[in-house]
């Protein structure tokens, strides 16, 4: 009896993330995780970022409704996706600027960005970053004014424990490693000049950021690895001709939107790359541009350019994970 010829089949599989938590889950914890930054700087700033926080809420929800309406899709106000997006975008503009010039950032974001194309997971770019991008391309002189001085903010009540904290963080976190955080960065973490809110807020925002990485919310390597290559580029720079920065990793990494950046990969999943090698690329990618903008090209917050630019390009990185990483379906 002749036996029958085996045919081998490859299996079909798309780039999936495993997340241990879903969807709306996450959502409300990047809100929260956002929000912590923003209550820090409202708390030296006579409550603007709440302000600001308000504008950018309230447009997002209102636009999130008629936009399901519109098209007739099913209402998505409960997953919580239109308040996370709306408070990443909060996060990501100066506590001065105008609460209109937020509130349409945020109509943006939710209706160009996220509805055009299809709604939650269907975005080519994440809509908190297409709304800030609006906002700065639109309004360049109304931005810029809203980061310069002078500034009407207090360092009460945040401002005292700033030392504190230092020492906390000397005692138990540097120790260990030998090494000694110097005073002067204490004004880093509790900063309450002019600047984007996620600077404002930063030692919150790094408490949020850790809690989306308890709750495994996001995979924590992806921010790590961007925070690492950039930090490695700001060190090696210093021994090259005419790079900024002085080689002062900590100032690059506290400063410059650099951790709202690494929140940002943290958050939003979504629109990022779906194999762990796509990831650690897009993740390097974008320390790489953020270093170039910031340090020779001359851009203050580079770090949010250098995402945004490699959110773009995610598209095609997710095409290269279809061809090289996964495997396509037919026979051998």
């Amino acid at each position: 009896m002749t036996a029958l010829p085996v045919r081998e089949e490859r299996i079909f599989r798309r780039p999936q993330v495993n997340l241990s938590c879903p969807t709306p889950a996450r959502m409300w914890l990047v809100s929260l995780s956002a929000a912590l930054g923003i209550v820090q700087s409202a708390a030296s700033d006579s409550f603007a970022s709440l302000e600001t926080a308000l504008a950018a809420v309230t447009a997002a929800l209102i636009t999130e409704y008629a936009a399901c309406r519109v098209l007739k899709t099913r209402a998505t106000l409960g997953d919580g996706s239109a308040v996370a997006s709306a408070l990443i975008l909060t996060l990501l503009l100066p506590s001065r600027l105008s609460p209109l010039l937020t509130a349409l950032g945020a109509v943006f974001a939710m209706a160009v960005v996220k509805h055009s194309f299809g709604g939650l997971g269907a975005n080519w770019l994440n809509p908190a970053l297409g709304g800030w991008l609006f906002v700065r391309v639109s309004w360049p002189a109304h931005f810029a004014r809203a980061l310069e001085g002078p500034f009407e903010g207090s360092l009460e009540p945040l401002g005292r424990i700033g030392a504190p904290v230092l020492a906390f963080l000397n005692a138990y976190v540097f120790a260990p490693f030998h090494a000694e955080l110097p005073a002067e960065y204490a004004a880093w973490f509790f900063h309450s000049g002019p600047g984007i809110i996620a600077d404002r807020g930063l030692f919150a925002l790094l408490l949020g950021t850790i809690l989306i990485a308890a709750f495994r919310a996001s995979r924590v390597w992806i921010p790590a690895v961007f925070i690492g290559v950039y930090a490695a580029l700001i060190r090696m720079a210093a021994v090259l001709p005419e790079a900024g920065g002085g080689g002062d990793m900590l100032a690059g990494l506290l400063s410059g939107g650099t951790v709202a950046a690494a929140f940002l990969l943290s958050a939003d999943p979504a629109t990022g790359a779906k194999s762990a090698a796509g990831a650690a690329l897009g993740a390097a990618l974008s320390a790489v541009f953020a270093f170039i903008f910031r340090y020779y090209g001359g851009e203050p917050l580079g770090a949010i350019f250098g995402v945004l630019l490699v959110n773009t390009l995610y598209p095609l990185i997710r095409m290269g994970e279809g061809r090289w990483f996964f495997l396509s379906g037919g026979p051998v």
